[in-house]
């Protein structure tokens, strides 16, 4: 048993070393600009795609904002496809982070937030699809967070995985919308996609507020929210 422990804590550190390597060697920092973007994937057709999606996942997966993802997509590849490689790249990250949780991290992980693994445990436990969809329509809390406990917790990966995707369409057309070359007028999309997204997050809390049942995702979420007991 401590042989084990001790065999996936030097993997877990041994994944995050390569991580780092690779973040140094191939300069990813600076990766996601739109100067690299028009340099490396705009116009070389599915190598630049696959590269996007790739590179995509694997920031995704550390943390990057989905949003920014999706407004890089609508850039490089215009509206619909940017929106499903978008899509594609975000649920790639959601199921990287969540079996590096969960097959890599699991104890370090359940030690250092438990707190917010039991929460987020009893919120998914009963309803993962529908639970995990809500959660990923609210216009705040981590996504990278959400995953890694997520995969400490109890949950069940393809339930959760299938409700986090559908759920991550909405924000990732507005933003490939906000990010794309579409022949609308910049401001006229600009202001399109925050009318969008406000009604998406309207909804999103509105949602969350009627469907949870008493339970709690997060208490800091919970008063953004407005969510009180009471709801």
């Amino acid at each position: 048993m401590r042989v084990g422990l001790f065999l996936r804590g030097v993997l877990v550190m041994a994944t995050l070393a390569g991580g780092l390597y690779l973040w140094e060697v191939l300069d990813l920092s600076n990766v996601f600009t739109n100067a690299w973007i028009e340099t490396h994937i705009k116009g070389r057709g599915a190598a630049g795609e696959l590269m996007f999606l790739g590179l995509a996942g694997l920031a995704a997966g550390v943390g990057m904002p989905r949003q920014v993802i999706s407004g890089l997509a609508g850039y490089a590849f215009g509206l619909a496809l940017g929106s499903v490689l978008a899509l594609a790249a975000t649920t790639l990250g959601c199921v990287g982070a969540f079996y590096y949780a969960r097959l890599l991290a699991r104890g370090p992980l359940q030690k250092k937030f438990s707190g917010r693994v039991r929460r987020l445990d009893d919120f998914l436990h009963d309803n993962t699809f529908s639970m995990a969809l809500l959660i990923r329509l609210l216009p705040v809390g981590s996504n990278v967070a959400t995953n890694l406990a997520a995969g400490v917790s109890s949950v069940r990966a393809v339930p959760f995985v299938g409700g986090s995707a559908l759920g991550y369409i909405p924000q990732t057309v507005i933003f490939a919308l906000l990010g794309s070359g579409v022949t609308v007028d910049p401001m006229a999309r600009i202001t399109l996609s925050i009318v969008l997204f406000v009604v998406m997050a309207l909804l999103g809390v509105y949602l969350y507020r009627k469907f949870r049942h008493g339970k709690s995702l997060d208490a800091n979420i919970d008063d953004e929210l407005g969510a009180t007991e009471t709801d």
